[in-house]
């Protein structure tokens, strides 16, 4: 049975790395597909809803990820590389192999976290802020606009070949963790995710795909 962590000590395992921002990287990483199509009717305005529509055809994702983390405790940048995947209706996972293997898995209402042999599972329901956060990145993922609206300020920008997404938290307590969740792609494929933080600290994700996505 996989142990589930006193909270005192499952703060101090997340210290290193702020909750929201953690399942930020998480969960915002996956390629979105089937902008080629919507795309494809080139005079037509770009919409919040022309993109939540392309995202609810979009089942499951898998793609490489180089993620740069700017810490000001930090002398240099953090960097690190793995793989990132996705399915719906409540899957998402991060598997860091480089510089340590770590794999995040958030299913349901659980998050569970393996690193140096050994396995936590955190209750989201303990964690109301990363819960909605959380709630809000399945509903980027599968296309609710409605959902999201309720817990972000949602901002669009370009056009299929080029988009932008912004994501800003309407509630005090997630401001306190993410300042704006920024995400930019090209049709059908997200090229990169940047979490920036009310305390200056930032993270950017690079995502690669496989010929065939």
């Amino acid at each position: 049975m996989t142990p589930s962590l006193p909270r005192t000590a499952r703060t101090r395992r997340l210290g290193r790395a702020p909750a929201a921002a953690l399942v930020a990287a998480l969960c915002l990483a996956m390629p979105f597909h089937g902008f080629a199509a919507a795309a494809a009717a080139g005079g037509q305005d770009w919409t919040l809803d022309r993109l939540m529509s392309t995202l609810a055809q979009r089942k499951a994702g898998r793609a490489s990820f180089v993620e740069t983390r700017y810490l000001s405790i930090a002398a240099k940048p953090i960097e690190s590389s793995g793989e990132l995947a996705f399915a719906a209706p409540d899957h998402l996972e991060k598997l860091t192999v480089s510089p340590k293997p770590e794999r995040l898995v958030v299913d349901g209402d659980k998050l569970t976290i393996t690193r140096e042999g050994r396995t936590y599972t955190i209750s989201l329901t303990h964690y109301p802020e990363l819960d909605a956060f959380i709630e809000s990145i399945r509903a980027t993922l599968t296309g609710n606009r409605y959902a999201l609206e309720e817990r972000y300020k949602v901002s669009i920008g370009g056009h299929g070949d080029d988009w932008t997404l912004t994501l800003t938290p309407i509630d005090s307590r997630m401001l306190k963790a993410v300042r704006t969740v920024t995400l930019d792609g090209t049709r059908d494929l997200l090229r990169t995710v940047v979490i920036e933080q009310p305390d200056g600290d930032r993270s950017v994700m690079r995502l690669s795909h496989a010929a065939n996505e």
